[in-house]
């Protein structure tokens, strides 16, 4: 029974395969390499050699072979010791004994056993695919003339002109980043602007009284948050006027307090639109209420403030959610 294939798949697991009484095969690895002489690159292999002194049983060719064949232990051990016998009869006859794959026995002149492994076969897993190629180098391409050469004429011409190129173009790009940034300085800490097309009148007016620092409105009437309807209704008449008949005390709020700044979020010619702002400006946590201005509008008021300092660190964080706040201050 010839057992070379149980060997060869023990060999690409093993580094030591022995087989008892005769001898052990070894793995060997060595890495990858580079012949310079002729250009051809080689992959890491395990090379096989053989030490005739390892011939203790270990029990690793007897394990795989009784788990292959289904024999028992002492049985198998029994048929490799006949397998034995048998190669050291054709090696003392002279014969050449080769294990397939893995190389060849044959006896010397003094009647040492000598191994030949067989360099075709590559048992390193890693290297599974690998094989030797060849790749000569370029002839007549020299590096180091290629960073010693000198530019040509029309590579010089290039350089010029894409230099010229550059010292025209940044100063005018310079120019445009400082005007940019010193119009970003000059600009006003307050800025105004309207979520409703039709108060651009009243936007307008309130920017310019901002950018002076004061802003003067006309008589204004508060309506309390509660009382605005979010179904469509007409708009009420308001006459800021009228001095005879005004709200009761607890439900108008105090807007004549000098000094007091007041962070609008919209104008609306709409009733009903005021409302919905209303709704979103209370689902964001403010205590709204709605001005009527004397022109007609309805403003919606986020918070009041006690000072402008207060009132532009409070319009920064709103205007992100209500890009159309402006500050407004009541004499």
């Amino acid at each position: 029974m010839d057992f070379t294939a149980h060997i060869r798949e023990l060999l690409f697991g093993h580094d030591c395969v022995i087989i008892p009484d005769f001898g052990g095969f070894i793995g060997n690895y060595s890495p990858a390499r580079i012949d310079k002489v002729n250009g051809t690159f080689y992959p890491p292999v395990k090379k096989i050699s053989f030490n005739r002194n390892l011939n203790h049983n270990d029990g690793l060719l007897i394990k795989k072979i009784s788990g292959t064949t289904g024999m028992n232990y002492g049985n198998t051990r029994d048929l490799i010791a006949e397998y034995v016998s048998d190669l050291r009869r054709k090696l003392e006859k002279g014969e050449k004994v080769v294990f397939e794959h893995i190389g060849t026995f044959v006896n010397n002149h003094e009647g040492n056993v000598q191994f030949e492994p067989d360099e075709n076969v590559n048992y390193n897993l890693d290297a599974f695919g690998f094989e030797s190629f060849q790749c000569l180098p370029l002839e007549g391409y020299d590096v180091r003339k290629r960073l010693t050469g000198t530019h040509t004429a029309n590579q010089r011409h290039i350089i010029r002109r894409y230099l010229w190129r550059a010292a025209v173009i940044i100063p005018i790009a310079a120019a445009i980043i400082a005007v940019s940034l010193k119009a970003d300085f000059l600009k006003a800490k307050v800025e105004t602007t309207t979520m409703n097309p039709l108060a651009t009148a009243e936007f307008e007016h309130n920017k310019a009284a901002v950018d002076k620092g004061i802003v003067e409105l006309t008589p204004e009437v508060s309506i309390p948050a509660d009382t605005i309807s979010l179904e469509p209704e007409p708009a009420p008449v308001i006459t800021p006027a009228a001095t005879n008949e005004t709200a009761p005390a607890e439900t108008v709020p105090n807007l004549t307090e000098k000094n007091t700044y007041y962070i609008i979020t919209g104008s609306f010619q709409s009733q009903e639109n005021a409302g919905k702002q209303i709704s979103q400006l209370q689902a964001a946590g403010f205590n709204p209420e709605v001005v009527a201005a004397g022109n007609g509008f309805y403003r919606v008021c986020a918070m009041e403030c006690p000072d402008l300092a207060t009132a532009v660190t409070k319009k920064d964080s709103i205007v992100a959610r209500f890009p159309g706040a402006w500050i407004s201050r009541k004499k």
